[in-house]
């Protein structure tokens, strides 16, 4: 501290260096005072929206909106804060008119500071975090206590719709995707049905519910068959008999008769037989036919299985978005409107000029500390006893040997009495 060490020496530093303290004291309040009242002051206003849990358990029908609410959240605020967004709002409310050198890119920026988003996360269930979001806080700090109510006011409304929109649209998008794969793979296995027949045709193959019919009607025939040759069997031993035992006029003409039955068991005979050739060659594959069909039953029990789970998923899809158009779901409501500001939330302007006073008294005291250091001078006995351990035999003052200059209101009375009396004299 050179010789600055006791309470004595600041004082003399204070005496010494009053001048300076006083100028850069006055400038830094006056300073305070201009920044003081060139303050705006920035009010505050919140909006506070709650997640409610859906009205229907998960277990009894379940929403097909998926991922997190924090996560959603965070996709509605990147929607809210676009360019396209804040401008409209902007324009809505006539924000920044008292600055007109802002251009839009700028107007952008101050909005997007001055607004935001805060999430508290919901209670954790076991150990995991499931990024669910049970709050929600819109704050907007405005010039005006008018402007942040409603700039936090229409970012809270334009939160609900689009966290409701996009549920919705996410709901519709999934139900037509399921919807149109469902018509798709009905159409698949109704093409796929239709080539099966064709191929069946093509190889006079019995399709899958005649086969049964086509055995049970072979084995009608081979019963009727075995009729006919039992009844050939029994006229053939009539006929021996006859001729045997008849007269030969008697057993010609029961003859004649007995041929025309036989003649008509034949013909019964061998159309039967044509008709079991006829059913059992339809029954009849090759390998190759075998191969082919056991493709086609494999490929339409897969299309069947695909169908049943997608019917599945469209008919829990349609119910998800039933629940999202009805607002049965997760939706967004509004717990606390934004209230009216009463106070700013920047400091008064007293505040800060007394700050400002107080701050300019600090660098007034440095500045004369840092001038006294620049010239360490000893200024006392003291000090000189002090700094060099030698004591001085005399002390002489500072004296100062330049002329006093008169001040003006000294000259302006010097020269009223010389005009009074010219002849006085006066000493200086």
């Amino acid at each position: 501290m050179g010789p600055i060490r006791t309470l004595d020496d600041i004082l003399d530093m204070l005496r010494r260096r009053a001048s300076v303290i006083f100028w850069v004291f006055l400038l830094g309040a006056m300073v305070s005072l201009w920044v003081a009242a060139k303050q705006q002051h920035s009010y505050e206003s919140s909006s506070v929206l709650q997640i409610t849990r859906p009205k229907i358990a998960d277990d009894l029908a379940k929403s097909t909106v998926d991922g997190s609410s924090a996560r959603r959240l965070q996709l509605i605020e990147q929607r809210l804060m676009a360019r396209g967004s804040v401008l409209g709002i902007i324009e809505k409310f006539g924000l920044y008119q008292d600055l007109p050198g802002l251009v839009p890119s700028e107007k952008v920026a101050l909005l997007r500071e001055s607004v935001s988003l805060t999430g508290v996360a919901a209670a954790r269930e076991g150990f995991a975090d499931d990024g669910t979001i049970s709050v929600l806080t819109i704050s907007a700090l405005m010039p005006t206590p008018e402007q942040a109510q409603a700039v936090a006011s229409e970012f809270a409304t334009r939160t609900i719709e689009l966290s409701q929109s996009s549920r919705i649209e996410q709901a519709r998008e999934t139900l037509t995707f399921f919807v149109d794969k469902e018509k798709a793979l009905i159409g698949e296995v109704a093409a796929l049905e239709n080539e099966i027949t064709a191929y069946r045709n093509a190889n006079n193959v019995a399709l899958p519910g005649g086969v049964e019919m086509r055995r049970e009607e072979i084995s009608t025939l081979n019963t009727g068959l075995l009729e006919i040759e039992r009844e050939q069997i029994e006229l053939r031993r009539q006929a021996d008999q006859t001729t045997a035992n008849q007269r030969r006029a008697t057993a010609q003409r029961m003859l004649e008769v007995f041929q025309e039955k036989l003649a008509t068991l034949d013909a019964q005979r061998e159309l039967l037989l044509t008709r079991r050739t006829a059913l059992e060659r339809s029954l009849e594959t090759t390998p190759e036919v075998e191969r082919q069909l056991g493709v086609y039953e494999r490929r339409i029990d897969q299309l069947q299985s695909e169908l049943e789970v997608i019917s599945q998923r469209r008919t829990e899809a349609e119910v998800g978005f039933r629940l999202e158009s009805s607002r049965q779901s997760e939706r967004l409501t509004v717990i606390e409107p934004a209230p009216l500001p009463d106070y700013p939330v920047t400091g008064g302007r007293k505040k800060k000029a007394l700050m400002g006073a107080v701050a300019s008294i600090g660098f007034a005291l440095g500045i004369a500390f840092l001038l006294e250091l620049r010239r360490p001078v000893l200024r006392s006995v003291a000090q000189m006893e002090r700094e060099t351990g030698l004591t001085p035999v005399v002390a002489i003052p500072y004296l100062d040997t330049m002329p006093k200059r008169r001040g003006l209101f000294a000259r302006m009375g010097l020269s009223r009495r010389e005009r009074l009396d010219p002849d006085a004299e006066f000493s200086g």
